[in-house]
């Protein structure tokens, strides 16, 4: 059944960024068509549609459906619609019945209406007259043009007449697969997650890796890395999550290091290791929820030091954040009460009283020297764990 045909609930999404795109703008339209027909797969009841440059979900609009649709990247705004015949007699009357539904509390209204099919016989003035007529006397409320509390919208196109009083947000950027594939440092904390959601958004599919200090710590920060992982997967194709033992490259330059360089010469490791869980796969970017200044690692000469020692691009999305932007971003994407979870973390065993705020990529390959840390790494690599999501 065409969008023409149908009559009912459904959900029309407006692309955002992708109408700037010129020659390539199709690679992207598709990959966004992609996207949303994966997150409706399991959705017998659903359908989607491609008609004239517009994306329409028919069967259903309930909340399930919302919430997949929320976070399909590409996608500026989302609304829950009704489908109805191109007259204006059943306009009205569907214009009625939503008005009605959602007046209490409302003041004032107005009808936006937007006809871009010519042929049907009556302007957009005269759909806002008519239809507007009537929801005064069904609603008793007075029409204000400027700033209406209810706002009805219809549109009738090339194909299709619906209708609408609710327009979301939706999760904007780029389709997930159109920029190219990224590592994710996951930690079990707040700012990993947030990092992934921020990359997600500008195109960037990601597989991640977590780091765990068994037997010094429990399976807390595994599991939480898996659950925030499986956050981030409903948004792309598939996620692989590498969990890395790190116990022994830890323990291997506590006993050969001096102390204040021990978190940095832990986070070099990891970014070694990452790096090359990478190349495995054909990715070209790590990605890290490093935060400038926010803690002693993450100063701007120690973000030099680790970097020195990965053999690829680290993006930091949250550079510039602070951490109360984090934790709101965090709250708003649905991952803060699984980051808040109590666990135990790999960064901070054997961590010394005072870590060097300082770091030097010189000294550090310096003390690197006087350890055999590249079997361990090695070892590190070849016996991650793979979770695919």
């Amino acid at each position: 059944m065409s969008v023409s045909e149908y009559r009912g609930p459904g959900i029309v999404l407006r692309p955002g960024e992708l109408f700037l795109k010129r020659g390539n703008r199709r690679v992207f339209e598709d990959a966004l068509v992609r996207n949303l027909k994966r997150a409706i797969a399991d959705r017998d009841d659903v359908r989607f549609h491609r008609e004239h440059g517009r994306y329409f979900l028919t069967g259903a609009a309930d909340e399930d459906l919302l919430t997949r649709v929320k976070w399909v990247f590409g996608a500026a705004s989302y609304s829950p619609v009704v489908f109805c015949e191109r007259s204006i007699e059943e306009i009205g009357r569907v214009a009625v019945e939503l008005a009605t539904s959602r007046a209490a509390g409302a003041s004032t209204f107005r009808i936006s209406a937007r006809r871009s099919d010519k042929s049907f016989d009556h302007t957009s003035t005269d759909i806002g007259r008519v239809v507007g007529a009537a929801v005064g006397e069904a609603t008793g409320l007075p029409v204000d043009l400027e700033r209406a509390e209810l706002n009805v919208g219809v549109e009738i196109g090339r194909g299709w007449t619906f209708l609408w009083v609710d327009t979301h947000p939706g999760a904007g950027g780029l389709p997930v697969g159109t920029s190219g594939r990224a590592m994710l440092l996951l930690s079990g904390g707040i700012d990993s997650p947030v990092a992934g959601h921020l990359l997600q958004k500008r195109g960037l599919e990601l597989s991640a890796v977590h780091f765990h200090a068994f037997p010094y710590t429990g399976d807390g920060s595994k599991e939480k890395a898996i659950d925030l992982a499986r956050l981030l997967a409903r948004r792309q194709r598939v996620l692989r999550l590498s969990i890395v033992q790190l116990a022994r490259v830890q323990e291997l330059f506590r006993d050969g290091c001096p102390a204040p360089y021990l978190v940095l010469l832990y986070r070099r490791a990891m970014v070694r290791i990452a790096e090359r869980l990478a190349r495995e796969v054909g990715i070209t970017a790590l990605a890290t929820g490093e935060s400038l200044g926010q803690v002693a690692s993450q100063t701007l000469a120690n973000m030099a030091t680790v970097e020195d020692a990965a053999g690829m691009t680290v993006l930091r999305p949250l550079v510039g954040f602070d951490k109360a932007e984090t934790i709101a971003l965090a709250r708003r994407i649905d991952s803060y009460e699984t980051s808040i979870r109590a666990h135990d973390d790999c960064c901070t065993l054997f961590v010394p009283r005072h870590p060097e705020t300082k770091g030097s990529a010189e000294r550090a390959r310096r003390f690197e020297s006087q350890v055999d840390w590249e079997p361990l790494v090695a070892e590190a690599v070849e016996t991650a764990e793979l979770v695919d999501l």
